[in-house]
């Protein structure tokens, strides 16, 4: 087999759609890096090129089910860019997970299996998702 490649995931433990994206990676016979980013924030820099690459609007990087998202009144469209960014950085909880970079590009994984897209090994054997759902088949193949 090739050498590893190198994947990072912007993981929480305790979130199962972080969870089920790890362990797809995992699937794949790789063993990321595993950026646990509540204790191991990204910096000003990285959280801007993270959401650069993957794509996203900085509103769309944001989490918003969370207290701090209410509490500072985020969803006031005043709130620039910039501003977001600062508040994502003083609670990182408000940055949305699970983020992941590979060779192939940056994604949200919301749902997990867009990981998918961006493994450059497939996958090896069947997957199941901690509520049941059926992602990979017995074949290693996508079935949603």
């Amino acid at each position: 087999m090739n050498q590893m490649p190198k994947v990072q995931i912007y993981h929480n433990p305790a979130c199962g759609t972080s969870r089920n994206t790890l362990a797809l990676i995992r699937n794949a016979g790789i063993e990321p890096e595993v950026i646990e980013y509540l204790l191991t924030p990204p910096s000003r820099d990285e959280l801007i090129q993270l959401i650069s690459d993957a794509g996203l609007s900085v509103r769309d990087a944001l989490r918003k089910n969370v207290d701090p998202y209410a509490e500072l009144n985020l969803d006031d469209a005043s709130w620039s860019d910039e501003k977001l960014i600062e508040a994502m950085l003083q609670h990182p909880i408000l940055i949305n997970r699970p983020l992941v970079v590979t060779e192939l590009g940056t994604r949200l994984c919301r749902p997990s299996e867009v990981v998918l897209d961006i493994l450059p090994w497939p996958q090896l054997k069947a997957f199941a998702k901690e509520d049941g759902e059926i992602i990979v088949d017995q074949q290693g193949n996508r079935v949603k």
